[in-house]
């Protein structure tokens, strides 16, 4: 039984598999005419967002509704957080109005998880710090699934800022138990210390999928100091890079991305070889499949 989502660690195999399978079925009906689903009418979703989110708070709101379910989103920046509230306090109030589920983002590594000691209803972590964000990876691996089929045997290059990137962290748990080979390369001080060094060139090298990750500037103690255009030609995913990847590479990317950066725009944009816009929205049928599971078991 899954009680909360909070880690990639938190799913056994046979429930990442259920959520894969329901996520593809999930994935053809958001594309139907009527999209809603209303298998769990009547419930509440709390939305919590402690960092600033596009992707995941909309999609994460988009799938409470088509299943029927009202979202409701706590404003941080103008709640009693802000007059000294503590996280558990926070959580003990929200608790006691009942929620069905509770989605939480944080700046803090392990706060969804001081959350879910509090609530009744199943935790979700959309992201905590430089930790995880589960679902992220859970939708990375269904967007490959969509494009190929299958996820064994493929070669994943994650490129970036892998020291601080918590979809990084997930996927590296998720990816190699469904049988990807995994690899990770960034700048040397942006990678931890316990990776082996790789290049991004290295990395890329013959690579069915390329995931490139946002420099978190936000988080880096030092500045990278590095002038406009030197990190794109020395880290970044260019079309001579790209071009050593297998035939039928693609390219993927959380968001949001920083353009001319960590990728070409011609390369993001690219129609047949760029899964960024099926990442959204297959993000929406993968929270969706996420929400049912949670939901349902802690009936």
């Amino acid at each position: 039984m899954l009680v909360d989502l909070l880690s990639i660690d938190s799913l056994s195999d046979a429930q990442v598999a259920q959520i894969l399978d329901r996520a593809q079925l999930l994935f053809e009906g958001n594309r139907s005419a009527s999209k809603t689903v209303a298998t769990l009418g009547g419930r509440i979703l709390f939305n919590l967002f402690y960092e600033n989110s596009t992707r995941t708070a909309m999609s994460f709101a988009t799938a409470a509704h088509r299943l029927g379910a009202s979202a409701l989103s706590l404003s941080v920046e103008h709640s009693s957080v802000k007059k000294g509230e503590t996280l558990e306090d926070t959580a003990k109030t929200l608790n006691a109005m009942r929620p069905d589920a509770v989605v939480i983002r944080h700046r803090e590594n392990g706060a969804p998880a001081r959350v879910a000691e509090v609530m009744d209803a199943p935790v979700i972590n959309a992201g905590d710090g430089t930790n995880e964000h589960p679902t992220q990876a859970l939708l990375d691996a269904a967007a490959i699934v969509r494009r190929f089929g299958r996820i064994e045997g493929l070669k994943v290059a994650i490129c970036g800022d892998i020291r601080h990137s918590r979809v990084a962290r997930s996927n590296a748990r998720l990816l190699p138990r469904l049988g990807a080979h995994v690899r990770l390369a960034g700048p040397p001080g942006l990678m931890p210390d316990d990776i082996p060094r790789l290049s991004i060139d290295e990395a890329i090298d013959g690579a069915e999928v390329v995931m490139m990750l946002r420099v978190q500037r936000e988080r880096l103690e030092e500045d990278l100091g590095d002038a406009p255009g030197e990190y794109l030609a020395r880290y970044g995913l260019t079309a001579d890079r790209f071009a050593t990847a297998a035939s039928d590479a693609v390219v993927m990317h959380p968001g949001p991305m920083n353009r001319g950066v960590e990728i070409e725009s011609g390369i993001a944009d690219d129609p047949q070889r760029s899964l960024i816009t099926l990442q959204v929205e297959m993000g929406v049928a993968v929270r969706m499949a996420c929400l049912e599971m949670l939901i349902r078991e802690s009936l």
